[in-house]
C-alpha cells in the first residue's frame, strides 16, 4: 500500500473495482468482498440488521483470514485505508440490497480510532456521497484497551453527531470493563461469545447471565449475543432476555447478495420450547414450595395467636430446605436473633462469624420485606438472591401480620439451587 497524507474517499474508490454490479477491492494482490451476516431481534423474530464482514481471497482465489490483514505490524496508513476500503465496500454494496429498514452494523478496527483524523476527514463523505442515512448505520467498537480515552469519547461524539448509533463489540472478552459503559454509553452491546461458551460448561455462570444483561439494560444499552451456534445457546439468549442474536444457528454471513436469504424458520419452535420450558419449570418450583407454604401460614396463625417465635417456628425449622426464620418490624428492624434450622447450625460457616447475630440489623432496603408490608396478609416469594449470612443463593418466604405485639414480617429462609427465577406472589 501506499501511504497517502489524506486516505479520502476520492482515493478510496481507486481500489475498488465492479464485480456483477456489486463492488470488490484489490489491496496488495488480494481481492476484498462484502459478507452480510444476520441479526434478529428475539422480540419481532425476524432480521433488523446485518453485519458486514470482509472475505478475503488471495491470487490463486483461496481464502486468507480477514484477521491476518487487520494484525499484522503494518504502517497506521496501511491499516486506515484498508479499513476505510472495507467500510466503503460494505455501505455501497449494501446499498444496492435495496433494503430501506434495517440496520447495517460497521466495524472500525481500534488502529483507525486512534490514529484516523491525521489522514483526513472520511466517513460523512462516504454517507454523503453513497446517499446512505447515517441513522441506520451502527459502528461497532471493539473491546479493546485504548489509553487515549479523550479521543476514544472525541471519535465516539463524532459517530454519534452524524446520526449513527454505536456499540460496543466483544464485550466480556479480555479486556472488557463496565467502566466503558457508563463513559461511552453505547446504544447496544455485543456479548462475546465466550459468555454462551462458559455458561454451556457452568450452570453457575449460566445463572449470571440474565444479571449481565438487566445491569447492561439499566445502563441504557440494548444487549446483542453473538456467536449462537447451537439451539441451547439460542435458548440461553431467551433466557437472558437479550434483545438480539447473531450467529451461525440463525444464519451465516453470506457474500452471494444477490441472493434471496432464507430468513430463520425455527422461531415458532423455539419460543414455544422456551415458554413450555419456563411453565414447567414455574411448576415444579411451586410444587416444591407447596409444603414450606403450608407450614409458613400455620406458623402464621399460631402468631396471630401469641405464639412465641421459637415455638411458633419449631415445626418449620425442621423442614430439609429451611435455614432460619426471623421477624422484622415495619420499620425494618429486626425483632430478636435469628432462629436457625437445628440441621443447620453444625453447617454454619464460620468464616461467616462476624453476621451471625442479626438482631436489630435493618432490613429495609429488602424486596421482601417491602412487598410483604405493601402487601399484607399476601404470601411473598422472593427470586433467588445471593443471602448476606453466609453468602449463599436462597428463597425468602414473607407475610406481614397482625398479633398482639403489633403488626411484624416474619420471614424464611430457603436453600436455593434453583436455576429458574420466579415470579414474585
Amino acid at each position: 500500500m501506499t501511504a497517502e497524507p489524506q486516505l479520502n474517499l476520492s482515493f478510496i474508490r481507486e481500489w475498488a473495482e465492479p464485480n456483477g454490479g456489486f463492488l470488490t477491492g484489490r489491496i496488495e494482490g488480494m481481492r476484498l468482498f462484502t459478507a452480510l451476516q444476520p441479526i434478529y431481534s428475539l422480540a419481532h423474530k425476524r432480521v433488523v440488521g446485518y453485519e458486514a464482514l470482509v472475505r478475503v481471497k488471495d491470487r490463486q482465489n483461496s481464502p486468507v483470514d480477514p484477521a491476518s490483514l487487520f494484525d499484522r505490524d503494518n504502517p497506521p496508513a496501511d491499516l486506515i485505508h484498508l479499513d476505510r476500503l472495507c467500510r466503503y465496500l460494505h455501505v455501497h454494496n449494501f446499498k444496492i440490497l435495496e433494503d430501506e429498514i434495517n440496520w447495517l452494523f460497521l466495524n472500525v478496527s481500534p488502529r483507525t480510532i486512534i490514529s484516523g483524523k491525521t489522514y483526513g476527514a472520511y466517513f460523512n463523505e462516504l454517507l454523503e456521497a453513497l446517499d446512505f442515512p447515517a441513522h441506520r448505520v451502527v459502528i461497532e467498537v471493539v473491546e479493546y484497551p485504548i489509553g487515549d480515552n479523550d479521543l476514544l469519547m472525541e471519535t465516539i461524539a463524532y459517530y454519534k453527531s452524524l446520526g449513527c448509533l454505536i456499540a460496543i463489540d466483544d464485550f466480556g472478552a479480555g479486556h472488557s470493563n463496565f467502566d466503558r459503559i457508563w463513559t461511552l454509553r453505547p446504544d447496544i452491546v455485543k456479548l462475546d461469545r465466550s459468555f454462551l461458551v462458559k455458561s454451556s460448561q457452568d450452570p453457575a455462570i449460566r445463572n449470571l447471565l440474565p444479571g449481565i444483561v438487566t445491569l447492561l439494560h439499566q445502563a441504557g444499552s440494548l444487549v446483542l449475543l453473538e456467536g449462537i451456534e447451537t439451539r441451547d445457546q439460542a435458548m440461553m439468549a431467551l433466557e437472558s432476555d437479550a434483545d438480539f442474536v447473531q450467529g451461525y444457528y440463525f444464519g451465516r454471513p453470506h457474500t452471494k447478495l444477490k441472493s434471496i436469504i432464507p430468513a430463520f424458520s425455527d422461531f415458532p419452535s423455539l419460543l414455544t420450547q422456551y415458554k413450555k420450558n419456563s411453565e414447567q419449570e414455574e411448576a415444579h418450583f411451586r410444587k416444591g414450595l407447596q409444603q414450606y407454604r403450608s407450614l409458613f401460614f400455620f406458623t402464621i396463625e399460631l402468631l396471630k395467636s401469641g405464639e412465641k417465635l421459637n415455638s411458633a417456628c419449631e415445626s418449620l425449622l425442621l423442614e430439609p430446605e429451611v435455614l432460619r426464620c426471623y421477624r422484622i418490624g415495619t420499620d425494618g428492624i429486626q425483632i430478636g436473633k435469628t432462629l436457625v434450622a437445628p440441621l443447620k447450625e453444625t453447617q454454619t460457616d464460620k468464616r461467616f462469624k462476624p453476621l451471625e447475630d442479626a438482631s436489630s440489623a435493618d432490613w429495609f432496603r429488602r424486596h421482601y420485606l417491602k412487598r410483604a408490608i405493601y402487601h399484607p396478609e399476601q404470601l411473598q416469594i422472593t427470586r433467588p438472591y445471593l443471602s448476606i449470612t453466609g453468602a449463599h443463593m436462597c428463597v425468602t418466604l414473607s407475610m406481614k401480620f397482625s398479633c398482639p405485639w403489633g403488626d411484624s414480617v416474619l420471614c424464611c429462609d430457603l436453600k436455593s439451587d434453583q436455576t429458574y427465577v420466579p415470579y414474585d406472589q
